[in-house]
């Protein structure tokens, strides 16, 4: 279910509708959030082993690196189709409760994705043809208010990788953007919850 909604580009609003749901630590120091629908998990940038991580179909010119932080300027746009495979490594097994998934609203943002855990050797054919961990269809909303999707939290407790096949985007275009997309969750070995940045985004309806 949707937790709450806000219309418009308002960035204060957003920020104060983000400190209702999903208080953490406060002045930016990063850490969990203290309670609502997020309380215990967090962004899981920092436990991302980026050298392992790669993407298929990718622009030479708009690399997958490019989305993996928000501090990264520039986003990742496919090549040749509108499809992209990303793997995602962790340095550690993760527990995913969620996605965050931001891209343009002009009809190149992601749509249709499909998740993979575990799976180490995997192409377009067999992301297309395959049984998926869970299938995603986000909205216009999920992808330009960089809303947090929960995923069936109880199907995600052990993964190492993630494997993201972007089937296709909002409008048919030739290519797709991102230019972000997020974990939250919680390492499954005890950590130092102030290593870890605060959760921030609104919290998106449920995808079956």
């Amino acid at each position: 279910t949707k937790l709450d909604e806000l219309r418009g580009a308002d960035p204060v609003a957003l920020e104060k509708m983000v400190e209702k749901h999903c208080k953490g630590g406060g002045g930016g120091g990063g850490g969990a959030a203290d309670n609502g629908p997020l309380s215990g998990y967090v962004d899981l940038s920092t436990c991302i082993d980026k050298s392992r991580c790669e993407c298929l179909n990718e622009s030479d010119q708009h690399s997958f690196r490019s989305a993996l932080s928000r501090e990264e300027a520039g986003y990742l746009e496919s090549d040749c189709d509108e499809q992209l495979l990303l793997t995602v490594a962790f340095m550690q097994p993760i527990r995913l409760h969620s996605l965050q998934v931001v891209g343009p609203d002009d009809g190149r943002a992601p749509k249709t994705i499909k998740l993979f855990i575990n799976q180490t050797a995997i192409d377009f054919d067999g992301a297309e043809r395959g049984s998926c961990v869970q299938e995603l269809e986000l909205t216009k909303d999920d992808v330009t208010d960089g809303s947090i999707i929960p995923l069936k939290y109880v199907k995600f407790q052990n993964v190492v990788s993630l494997t993201v096949f972007v089937k296709d985007n909002q409008g048919d275009e030739e290519t797709t953007v991102m230019s972000y997309i997020g974990f939250v969750g919680q390492p499954r070995e005890k950590s130092d919850m102030k290593d870890f940045k605060r959760v921030s985004g609104k919290e998106g309806e449920s995808h079956g």
